[in-house]
């Protein structure tokens, strides 16, 4: 009987293993033939000129699973809400919100794969979600955040719109992502809009920043 147990446990692992492997080539093949055309997951820092920035039609992935909570990722592609409020790479057109919606069964696949891409650059555990004056006053006066960045604040919504939306960032970004990228932005976009702010703040002060959006619901 204990034999039998064993062979049981054994069985029920290996299957476990054989359905993430499997969903995560799935995930690679789904992704070739219905994400690659406007995203790319080579990396890191594919882009080098100006020209290769706006020839890009979505966001990079390389980066993907160090940057996104896995549970949102898997709601969103399923049914996508808009993150931007204009077309990527654009500063006057309207995203027009019509990224494609995945199967439930192609989510699946797609998140398993999209979490496999992360960069060494992340270390896990170094933010945990909390508020302070200071961070506050870094990120609406001496970055400052909200010139291009929308964020929620005493129930309304706040801020420009040329960024990325952080509102939701609470359950969408990976807390230790937000360090990393506004530690070392050179290392995930050489090229950007963005400036980088580890030249004129302190780790510490990064470090609050990072845990202050990481509330943002």
């Amino acid at each position: 009987m204990k034999l039998l147990a064993v062979t049981v446990s054994v069985g029920a692992a290996l299957l476990v293993m054989t359905t993430a492997t499997s969903y995560a080539a799935g995930g690679d093949a789904v992704f070739k033939k219905s994400c690659a055309s406007c995203h790319y997951t080579d990396g890191p820092a594919k882009e080098k000129t100006i020209a290769d920035q706006l020839a890009k039609k979505g966001p990079e992935l390389w980066y993907a699973g160090s940057k996104f909570q896995k549970a949102w990722l898997a709601a969103w592609l399923q049914d996508p809400k808009p993150i931007r409020a204009l077309k990527y790479n654009s500063l006057t057109d309207k995203n027009k919100g019509d990224h494609p919606k995945s199967s439930a069964a192609d989510a699946a696949a797609l998140t398993d794969y999209l979490m496999g891409l992360t960069s060494p650059e992340v270390k896990a555990g170094v933010i945990k979600p909390a508020t302070t004056p200071q961070a506050k006053q870094i990120f609406n006066k001496k970055m400052p955040c909200s010139g291009c960045h929308s964020f929620p604040s005493g129930g309304e919504v706040h801020g420009g719109l040329s960024g990325p939306s952080l509102v939701g960032a609470a359950k969408r970004l990976n807390p230790d992502w937000t360090y990393a990228y506004l530690a070392n932005i050179k290392h995930f976009k050489p090229v950007r809009d963005m400036p980088d702010f580890a030249s004129v703040l302190n780790p510490k002060e990064l470090e609050a920043v990072a845990a202050y959006v990481a509330t943002f619901e």
